[in-house]
């Protein structure tokens, strides 16, 4: 067989010319967009223009390596679309071999495809392939048709021009393709960091310290499936909610989004959590991509009473800590929201329970799935171990805490806490009945420093309201000194001392009664320091008798602790 015939000298200069010039012509296209369908269909009429061919196309293999697709062509005939399987066909041939195929007369090669030219009309003489490569990666080919000029046949300068067009070609491809990848990965991560944004929008502000609801959520990846509410209702109660979203990604994050701000409209114009979540499961089951769900506690805390009404919808059993460190478990009575229709009109059965100074958790079984410091699943125990172990701490604090106890072993999941704690707070007593009369005021508080904001203003709108507008501040400052005396005197620092405040009005005058449980004071032992002794503390005996008419101190008839009497004529 004859050795191929040489090509001209001037051939690789011309090529390298020309294949630098196609390089920079589509860099500077590829510079002003990031589309690849753009920038291959460029780069195939740029590929065809250069070598004066009448047509081209570009195919690219797909993920699977098994298929060719043409991407992009240019000429007569619209090839978008066509598929080839690998090895099918010049084009197939051309990737499989990783070898450019120039057939100069179709004719008489068995591996052309005459039904394209049946189908459009138009004639194929001569087909120019070369494979795209990058280092062992195979990424499609480029096929021309017909030389324009001449006989219209390629020749050997032709397909070395087309090898080293197509390896350039191949190289701004993948550069396409990975820039692409990495404008569609920021275009993700900004949405994900735009639906983690909204995510915490929804949750609620952090309350004060004293609010008797609390709550956590920590993410385990960007956006996260849990949520929980809470906020005031009109008439005082607490509405609350906790929820988790099936699956993960932009989806959940919708849907979690979506429930949470339609059950707050719900929470406010319908009575009930059982009816809340039927009317919720409603509108899930309708509009949820199919196989998604929620998981979701609903409930309303009354804070005079310490009474919660839930109703718990597929969702983690809630777990009620009672004031002597018992637990107690709350399962759930209905199916998660989405998967079952349900009448709207027929509420979720519901759970009624009296805190009595207890807490409740509501939580996502991304706690119970944490690992625990031995590495094994945390469990419904072991978070009972938690909450036991950080009781003591203020809820926010606790809640904090017990998160990061967890997170130092596999944060597998997104983990939410509610806390619903029913701490102390003024509760009505009854009056005893030396002292009747009108009742202007009863309530029972602990004996603290802090909680004498409350009881003053509680006092000061029961003196106002009965009529002794002039005596209010009088009465207010004689109570909150006496009540500074029992705390400090009285209880001396003893933990869990209770005070007794009841306010009466009889005839014209005004009766205070202030009772401890402290150990009982002999009443001829409270004096007065001088007033010559001039030191801090020690006046609120004058200060109080200044402010009142009488001042009496009595042993209550139980024996247990004291009664001081304070009188304030008002007429």
């Amino acid at each position: 067989m004859p050795a191929p015939a040489p090509l001209p000298r001037a051939l690789p200069t011309v090529a390298g010319q020309l294949d630098m010039e196609l390089i920079a012509r589509l860099t500077q296209e590829f510079a002003t967009s990031f589309d690849v369908a753009a920038t291959l269909a460029k780069a195939v009429a740029l590929v065809t223009e250069t070598v004066e061919a009448e047509g081209g196309a570009l195919f690219l293999l797909e993920d699977d390596g098994q298929e060719l697709v043409c991407r992009a062509c240019t000429g007569p005939v619209d090839l978008r679309g066509l598929r080839l399987r690998r090895g099918e066909g010049i084009v197939g041939r051309a990737v499989e071999e990783n070898r450019c195929q120039l057939v100069r007369d179709v004719s008489a090669d068995r591996g052309f495809n005459a039904a394209v030219d049946a189908r459009s009309g138009f004639r194929t003489r001569s087909i120019l392939c070369a494979p795209m490569r990058v280092q062992d990666e195979p990424l499609g080919a480029i096929e021309l048709v017909n030389k324009r000029r001449g006989d219209g046949l390629f020749s050997d300068a032709d397909r070395h021009l087309l090898q080293a067009l197509a390896s350039s070609a191949g190289l701004l491809v993948l550069n396409a393709r990975l820039a692409a990848r990495v404008a569609k990965q920021e275009r993700v991560r900004r949405e994900l960091e735009l639906a983690a944004e909204l995510q915490r929008s929804l949750l609620p502000a952090a309350p004060t310290p004293r609010f008797p609801v609390h709550g956590i959520n920590a993410a385990a990846y960007e956006v996260s499936g849990d949520f929980f509410d809470f906020f005031t209702l009109p008439d005082g109660r607490i509405a609350f909610d906790v929820g988790d979203v099936s699956g993960k990604g932009m989806n959940a994050a919708l849907l979690m989004a979506k429930t949470s701000s339609v059950y707050r409209c719900l929470a406010k114009s319908e009575d009930g959590p059982g009816r809340q979540l039927a009317l919720l499961n409603d509108d899930i089951h309708e509009r949820a991509t199919r196989g998604m769900f929620v998981t979701m506690v609903a409930g309303v805390y009354e804070p005079d009473s310490g009474r919660v009404r839930l109703a718990n919808a597929g969702h983690m059993p809630c777990l009620y800590r009672a004031r002597d460190g018992t637990f107690r478990r709350i399962a759930a009575e209905a199916p998660p929201l989405g998967i079952l229709r349900h009448d709207p009109d027929e509420a979720l059965p519901e759970t009624e329970l009296e805190l009595a100074g207890g807490a409740l958790y509501v939580f996502t079984d991304g706690v119970t799935e944490g690992c625990a410091e031995d590495g094994r699943e945390l469990g419904i125990d072991g978070f009972e171990r938690l909450v036991t172990e950080h009781g003591h701490l203020p809820p926010a604090e606790r809640l904090e805490t017990m998160v990061g106890r967890f997170r130092q072993g596999t944060f597998r999941d997104d983990v939410t806490i509610l806390v619903v704690e029913d701490g102390e707070r003024p509760v009505q007593v009854g009056v005893p009945e030396s002292h009747p009369g009108e009742r202007l005021l009863e309530m029972r508080f602990p004996a603290k420093a802090d909680w004498l904001k409350l009881v003053r203003e509680a006092v000061r709108e029961a003196t106002a309201r009965c009529g002794g507008r002039g005596a209010v501040e009088d009465v207010v400052l004689a109570v909150g000194e006496a009540c500074q005396n029992i705390i400090r005197h009285a209880y001396a620092g003893t933990p869990g001392g209770e005070i007794v405040l009841t306010l009466r009005r009889k005839g014209c005058d005004l009766v205070v009664l202030l009772r401890d449980f402290a150990a009982p004071v002999d009443p001829s032992t409270v004096k007065p320091r001088d007033l010559d002794d001039v030191r801090p503390g020690g006046l609120g005996t004058h200060f109080i008798r200044q402010l009142v008419d009488e001042v009496e101190l009595l042993r209550p008839r139980s024996g247990v602790g004291n009664v001081l009497r304070l009188v304030k004529r008002i007429a």
